[in-house]
């Protein structure tokens, strides 16, 4: 199994106007910028990198391939999704749903290049459904018009939720990239990718079309699904999306299991400046890094 603490670290993009982009991520989102140079901007929270964009102009824009469905902003609390909801309404950001989905509640919209974003918080873990034994994640509706009043309540200063730390851009210090979901070719690679080779659990499977897999009792790190199609291709390179994820371990010898299993599996990672970088069956990439690297 892959180590219990294990989670998703940044998330690398692929945007045809570098501007536009860092734009909307500190307007419509609340992200600081912690760096940026011509063609690149590093975005967070004022403290690890959460997003990583890289511009390149010509990027082709696709559909029908692998890649990312969505990447997934974990806030602490429901009053923090509750003033992410607030900011959203009052940049009219279009948003393509929301869900309660037993373990979480989300809300989900795109970037100005389509790209999915999900802004999510977390349940209590004992307060996750479980049925026959199983972890269940659902997906009923988001009471927003009570979502829009907690955040009003709040900015009224309501005694019981003390203000939290905030970027100055506006997010929580203590959000984090919760988890990523991706397109795949073929489920039955994926499971044998991210379960048999990486180690993960596989926590629940949804109908014959997706599967959700996590480290250390998490409800998932990474899900997986064929909605773009069954033998889906892989994206062209350096198309508009994803160019990496990276998964963080908490240390070089966590990290070099994984590279074990993984060339076990006649898997062959990539030496880069920034770590191993390994491919799934469906080309989607995953940079291995450690907490200090």
């Amino acid at each position: 199994m892959i180590d219990p603490r294990t989670r998703i670290g940044a998330v690398h993009l692929t945007i045809p106007d570098l501007r536009r982009s860092v734009r909307f991520y500190e307007n419509h989102l609340g992200f600081t910028v912690h760096r940026r140079d011509d063609r690149t901007a590093w975005l967070g929270a004022g403290g690890a990198d959460l997003l990583i964009l890289s511009q390149c102009e010509r990027a082709p824009r696709v559909r029908g391939t692998t890649g990312l469905y969505h990447f997934a902003i974990l806030v602490p609390s429901r009053l923090d999704l509750a003033q992410a909801l607030r900011r959203l309404v009052a940049t009219n950001t279009v948003m393509q749903g929301a869900a309660d989905h037993g373990v979480s509640e989300a809300l989900y919209l795109a970037d100005e290049d389509g790209i999915g974003i999900e802004i999510y918080r977390d349940r209590p873990r004992d307060e996750w459904p479980i049925v026959n034994g199983q972890l269940h994640m659902g997906a009923a509706p988001v009471d927003l018009d009570a979502l829009l009043a907690e955040a009003s309540l709040s900015r009224r200063g309501r005694a019981a939720e003390p203000d939290r730390a905030r970027s100055a851009a506006g997010l929580p210090k203590d959000t984090v990239i919760g988890h990523v979901h991706l397109h795949v070719s073929r489920l039955d690679e994926a499971h044998a990718f991210y379960v048999d080779a990486l180690g993960f659990e596989l926590t629940q499977r949804y109908g014959p079309s997706a599967l959700f897999v996590a480290a250390g009792g998490y409800h998932h790190h990474i899900g997986l699904n064929t909605w773009a199609g069954v033998g889906a291709p892989p994206p062209p390179p350096g198309a508009i999306g994803l160019k990496h994820f990276a998964l963080t371990l908490p240390d070089a010898a966590a990290r070099d299991a994984v590279l074990a299993r993984v060339r076990a599996a006649g898997i062959t990672p990539d030496q880069t400046d920034e770590g191993p970088l390994i491919h799934d069956p469906a080309k989607n990439a995953i940079l291995l890094r450690t907490e200090k690297s």
